[in-house]
């Protein structure tokens, strides 16, 4: 039975891409050491700033005796955990764990929420889940949510062949794809540094009415802005609005600073402004959130105006419970005539993303 890991261990860390250097920011948050870095690509990206301050290594340069006493936390979620697990333990390495689970044991000190282990279900959440997983639109949806549920209560990496996850799909899968008008109005709940924003004008080639991108983060924002009109000089159809959103209008605690793990935290030092999106007097046609666990209160927010003006929805669900059933539910109570999808855009029970399409994208009203 899988038990939250305890950060009592000499560390290294297994992966030195994006999200590698994700993991030494927030260890360095967190006044957390990290022994060495190894990449299987580690001499290509030994000239990299990011690596001038700890060793970086391919695997086969680490000594043996450092094999047996660090921790090996693996620092990749665009591959399937367990494969590269084994492979790490047949090289030698005896103590090797997700990253993500890692974090878990810091949470008091970094709000990062990806590593969450759910407790044994109760009766009303074996109903909810098993009437949700009965109302998804598609069997994809279904693997994908059931794999999902045995990473995050069982810790167990189960696979489907038909189901693979997509992680270059994110926020457009081929269903969103397909639904996609000439004249949308793009809502980009929790932008960060306008990435999906970029990705959406790509997906319409340019042709939509508007974008309003949704950062909090003062430098979140400063970036998004930034890059926005680098991207798309002038543009006058894009629009930025550097607040949090919410189901209440208020001045709440915000841990900021942190990437794309800033976020409304009872640990943050800072307050930012929460909106509902109902008070915003705005009619979007695609509404993304993606607001580190606060998915389901921006939904409540929103409420009037998704019943209103009917628009696709996609919200991540993967950063805390709430993804189980409740923000599931919350939607499929609420909407009408709608297809719901779930699927999964990263391994590690990461990357799990529910989309609401309105039955009239597909001429179906």
């Amino acid at each position: 039975m899988f038990s939250p890991v305890i950060d009592n261990a000499p560390l290294a860390l297994y992966g030195a891409g994006n999200m590698g250097r994700f993991a030494c920011e927030i260890l360095d948050t967190v006044g957390r050491d990290v022994e060495m870095v190894i990449d299987l690509n580690a001499r290509k990206l030994a000239s990299s700033p990011a690596w001038c301050s700890v060793p970086l290594l391919h695997p086969d340069e680490v000594p043996q005796d450092a094999k047996i006493k660090l921790r090996l936390a693996v620092s990749l979620v665009n591959s399937p955990y367990v494969a590269i697990e084994r492979s790490l333990l047949a090289q030698g390495f005896r103590d090797v764990i997700p990253f993500y689970d890692l974090a878990e044991s810091f949470r008091p000190r970094h709000p990062l929420g990806n590593g969450w282990f759910s407790p044994p279900l109760t009766p009303e959440d074996l109903d909810q889940t098993a009437k949700i997983l009965g109302s998804w639109y598609d069997d994809i949806s279904r693997a994908h949510h059931l794999q999902f549920l045995a990473w995050r209560r069982l810790r167990e990496e189960w696979m489907f062949k038909p189901a693979p996850v997509s992680p270059d799909t994110r926020f457009f899968i081929p269903e969103i794809e397909d639904a996609l008008r000439d004249n949308e109005f793009f809502v980009d709940g929790g932008a960060y540094h306008g990435h999906v924003t970029q990705e959406f004008v790509t997906q319409t080639n340019g042709v939509f009415d508007r974008i309003l991108a949704i950062e909090p983060d003062p430098l979140n924002f400063v970036h998004l802005r930034s890059n926005l009109q680098s991207w798309m000089p002038g543009d006058g159809r894009i629009h930025c609005s550097e607040c949090a959103l919410a189901d209440v209008e208020a001045d709440l605690p915000f841990r900021e600073g942190l990437g794309y793990a800033s976020q409304l935290s009872e640990t943050g030092t800072t307050r930012v402004a929460t909106r509902p999106l109902d008070t915003m007097g705005l009619s979007p046609s695609f509404l993304k959130l993606h607001v580190e666990g606060g998915e389901l209160a921006a939904l409540k927010g929103a409420r009037k105006t998704l019943l209103l003006n009917r628009p696709i929805i996609a919200a991540t669900v993967y950063h805390n419970a709430d993804g189980i059933w409740r923000s599931p539910l919350w939607l499929m109570d609420t909407l009408r005539d709608y297809r719901f999808l779930f699927r999964l855009h990263s391994w590690c029970g990461t990357g799990a993303v529910v989309y609401a399409i309105p039955n009239e994208r597909f001429g179906m009203a």
